[in-house]
């Protein structure tokens, strides 16, 4: 019984470690909201051509790609420009992820994507919220992405909040402890969920 599952959390909380495990040790097929929304902003596709129609081509490359990072910037600084990009490009990324975990041969499915709501909870068996303490993560991004405090606190504060995730969350899984700590938590999860479903059957 196929069991789609998906994982959430702020900017540097760790989601890309708590996916690769999901991957290498329990055979996951991951998908990637924001992967799948670059893709579909191809040249070509038609989250692409309905950007370029409502806002134009000043972000693009010169190769006809859209640049993500000054489409970022944009988005960071213009609240409206972020609701047309979010209102065309979202209900794209959540229907063909849908298609994308229905044909996935695996029995696993995680998606990942900061802006899970009320809606995934419905559709998924399980969210799962990945927590790191707010220093915890300025200090990966500050090592990591060479941002500055500022930067980190302010793209932060535009995400959802600690409670936010929470209350649409059935399970917290805390990144703060070791790979290992991580994996344990992780398989403590899953088992108990197939428990649940072979009392169900």
């Amino acid at each position: 019984m196929k069991r789609i599952i998906g994982i959430t959390g702020g900017i540097g909380s760790g989601k890309s470690q708590v996916l690769n495990i999901l991957k290498k040790d329990f055979g996951a097929r991951i998908i990637q909201a924001d992967e799948v929304a670059h893709c579909l902003m191809e040249p070509g596709m038609e989250g692409y051509i309905k950007i370029v129609e409502a806002l134009g081509t000043g972000f693009l490359a010169p190769n006809g790609n859209i640049n993500q990072e000054k489409l970022g910037k944009l988005i960071f600084r213009n609240p409206e420009v972020r609701e047309i990009v979010n209102r065309i490009i979202h209900p794209m990324v959540w229907k063909e992820i849908e298609v994308m975990a229905r044909k996935a041969p695996e029995e696993l499915v995680i998606v990942e994507s900061a802006l899970m709501g009320q809606k995934q909870r419905e559709q998924y068996h399980e969210l799962w919220y990945v927590y790191t303490d707010e220093e915890e993560r300025i200090r990966r991004l500050m090592r990591d992405r060479g941002y500055s405090r500022e930067k980190c606190l302010s793209i932060m504060a535009s995400q959802k909040k600690e409670s936010e995730f929470r209350a649409i969350c059935s399970q917290v899984i805390d990144n703060n402890g070791s790979v290992e700590e991580i994996r344990r938590e992780i398989e403590k999860i899953l088992i108990c969920q197939d428990g649940r479903k072979r009392t169900q059957i």
